[in-house]
C-alpha cells in the first residue's frame, strides 16, 4: 500500500489528504486544474514539504511524529511530468544512461533494453531530443524515469502537451508499464479519456481534499460525483473476449456475469483476452421492453438502481443493474417520466455505442 497523510496550505485552499492507494496498478488524481494534484504528487516525491506521513509498503519516507523525511534523491521514484525535459545535448541513449547513473549496480531492478523495448525506443536511440516527435520525446522521458529502477512511477500529466494524434501514439504504452513491470503508478490527469483508459483506482479531488476515492468502475458509476456529469460521464466494466463475428468483424465482449454481454468492433484480439469497455451515458436508451426492429444490437435486461439531477435541468441520468454491473443512461426528465421510471423498475437499457480499450 501507499499510504499518505499531507497537509499543506496553498493560495486559496488548504490541502488535507488521507490517501491509501493499492501497490499495483494504476491510481489516478484526477479532478479540475488547481484542485492540488500536482502538490500531492510533488509532496510524494519529497518536492513539497507537506506536513504528515508518507509511506510505501514498509518503508517510511516521512513521519514528522518522528522527525522523519527523506529527501527527493533517497526516494525510490521514478517522475515525469507534462515536458520531456530531455537535455537537448545527448543523444537518447545518453539521456537513459543519465538516468541509470542515479542508482547503485546493485539497485538495478529494471534492465535498460526492457524499458526501451517496452517503450518502443530501439530505433531512436542515437536521436537528439529535437529531432523526435512530441510522442517520441515522452516515451524517452518515461523510459528515462525507469531506467533509475523505481519503486513507484509518479507521473503529472504526461499526456497533456500532446495532441490527440500523439496521445494515441503513447498510450498503449502506459497500457503496459503496469501490466509488465508491476510499479505502482500514480497519474495525475484532468481528462477524464485518460484517467477510464488507465486507472485502476481513482481519488477525484475538488479544492484539496478528496472528495470519492475507491475502484474506477465504483468511482464512475456513482451519480452523485462530478464525473457523472458533462460528455465524459458513463461507466467503465472489465470484460473478456467472448466470441468474434467473422463476416462482421464483431467481437463479443462478456462483463461480470453470463446475463452481461455486448458487441462491439473486432480488434482482432483473442478469445479470452481481458479487456477494458466504457460504456459512454450518452449512447444508452432505456425502454420497457425489449425492442425487435432496431439498429441496436446490444439490449440489456437491469433493474432502476437510482436517479439523479444531470447539469442540464432538462436532464436526468439514470443507473441501470445488469447483474453485478452498473450502466449510466442520461435521458430527457420528460422521457424518464413518461416512461415512469423508478428505483427497482426493470427496464431494458438499449446501449448503441461501446468503446474498446485493451
Amino acid at each position: 500500500m501507499i499510504r499518505a497523510a499531507l497537509r499543506l496550505p496553498r493560495a486559496g485552499f488548504t490541502l488535507d489528504v488521507d490517501l491509501t492507494l493499492p501497490a499495483s496498478g494504476v491510481s489516478a488524481l484526477f479532478g479540475p486544474s488547481g484542485c492540488g494534484k500536482t502538490t500531492v504528487l510533488r509532496a510524494l516525491a519529497g518536492l513539497e514539504r507537506a506536513a504528515g506521513r508518507v509511506a510505501l509498503g514498509g518503508e517510511v519516507w516521512q513521519d514528522d511524529a518522528r522527525g522523519l523525511f527523506l529527501p527527493t534523491h533517497r526516494r525510490a521514484i521514478g517522475y515525469v511530468i507534462q515536458e520531456a525535459a530531455l537535455f537537448p545535448h545527448l543523444d537518447v541513449r545518453r539521456n537513459l544512461d543519465f538516468g541509470r547513473r542515479r542508482i547503485a549496480p546493485g539497485e538495478h531492478r529494471i534492465e535498460l533494453d526492457q524499458a526501451v523495448e517496452l517503450l518502443g525506443i530501439g530505433s531512436l536511440m542515437g536521436r537528439r531530443p529535437d529531432t523526435l516527435s512530441g510522442g517520441e520525446r515522452q516515451r524517452v522521458a518515461i523510459a528515462r524515469a525507469l531506467a533509475t529502477s523505481p519503486r513507484l512511477l509518479l507521473m503529472d500529466e504526461p499526456l497533456a502537451a500532446l495532441d490527440a494524434a500523439r496521445k494515441a501514439e503513447v498510450l498503449p504504452y502506459l497500457d503496459r508499464l503496469h501490466r509488465e513491470l508491476g510499479i505502482p503508478i500514480v497519474y495525475v490527469s484532468h481528462a477524464i479519456d485518460e484517467v477510464a483508459r488507465l486507472a485502476h483506482h481513482v481519488v477525484l479531488l475538488e479544492a484539496g481534499r478528496v472528495v470519492a476515492a475507491g475502484p474506477l468502475g465504483d468511482v464512475m458509476a456513482r451519480l452523485d460525483l462530478p464525473t457523472a456529469h458533462g460528455e465524459g460521464a458513463g461507466v467503465v466494466l472489465d470484460a473478456v473476449i467472448a466470441e468474434h463475428d467473422a463476416p462482421w468483424q464483431l467481437a463479443r465482449l462478456s462483463v461480470g456475469t453470463a446475463d452481461f454481454s455486448v458487441w462491439a468492433r473486432d480488434l482482432g484480439l483473442p478469445v479470452g483476452r481481458a479487456v477494458r469497455v466504457r460504456l459512454l451515458a450518452r449512447d444508452v436508451s432505456l425502454t420497457l421492453a425489449a425492442q425487435t426492429g432496431t439498429s441496436i444490437a446490444n439490449q440489456l435486461h437491469g433493474t432502476v438502481e437510482a436517479i439523479a439531477d444531470d447539469e442540464h435541468p432538462s436532464l436526468a441520468l439514470v443507473r441501470v443493474r445488469v447483474g453485478t454491473s452498473p450502466v449510466v443512461a442520461r435521458l430527457t426528465r420528460r422521457s424518464a417520466e413518461g416512461l415512469g421510471l423508478e428505483v427497482g423498475l426493470p427496464v431494458w437499457a438499449q446501449v448503441k455505442s461501446v468503446a474498446l480499450m485493451e
